[in-house]
């Protein structure tokens, strides 16, 4: 039923923080055409929280440590809001080159499973198992191969 969500972000400098979301964060990212650049997440989670009216959403990225997500923009030249502690995890905030904050955090609670999406041909997502599967198999001939040559010296070496 559901096979992934899209996430917007609104900007007065679109170019700009496109060009921050590709070269800062490296996040992959396909152009669907005329420089409109769509950006391939980790997988996510969503919550629903309770709030007075219903036209305000949010985004937040998650990260491993927070600590380390910090020194890596720092090396970027890309400042951080300090880290605070936070019931939910450790977040800094990062100002995108169009001025819209971004919270980034490195969560405490528990995460679900991921979501699985019915399999679609033709797709990234499923072209990534096969890649792996392929690697595998190879893995598993090299490892016969590996384990065939000592067999065939040894049957060599029993015909001397």
């Amino acid at each position: 039923m559901i096979i992934g969500a899209h996430s917007i972000v609104y900007s007065t400098e679109p170019e700009a923080d496109r060009a921050f979301l590709r070269d800062v964060l490296r996040l992959p990212h396909v152009d669907v055409g005329g420089g409109w650049l769509i950006f391939g997440l980790p997988p996510a989670e969503l919550a629903v929280h309770s709030a007075d009216e219903d036209a305000h959403h949010e985004l937040y990225l998650m990260c491993d440590d927070v600590d380390a997500f910090v020194r890596q923009m720092a090396a970027r030249d890309v400042r951080c809001a300090p880290v605070t502690d936070q019931r939910w995890g450790r977040l800094t905030e990062i100002v995108l080159p169009g001025g819209g904050r971004l919270g980034v955090y490195q969560p405490r609670h528990a995460r679900p499973p991921q979501a699985e999406g019915p399999a679609r041909s033709g797709t990234r997502a499923r072209a990534k198992p096969r890649a792996k599967a392929r690697s595998a198999s190879k893995k598993s001939a090299a490892r016969s191969k590996a384990k065939a040559k000592p067999k065939a010296k040894a049957k060599a070496k029993r015909r001397r």
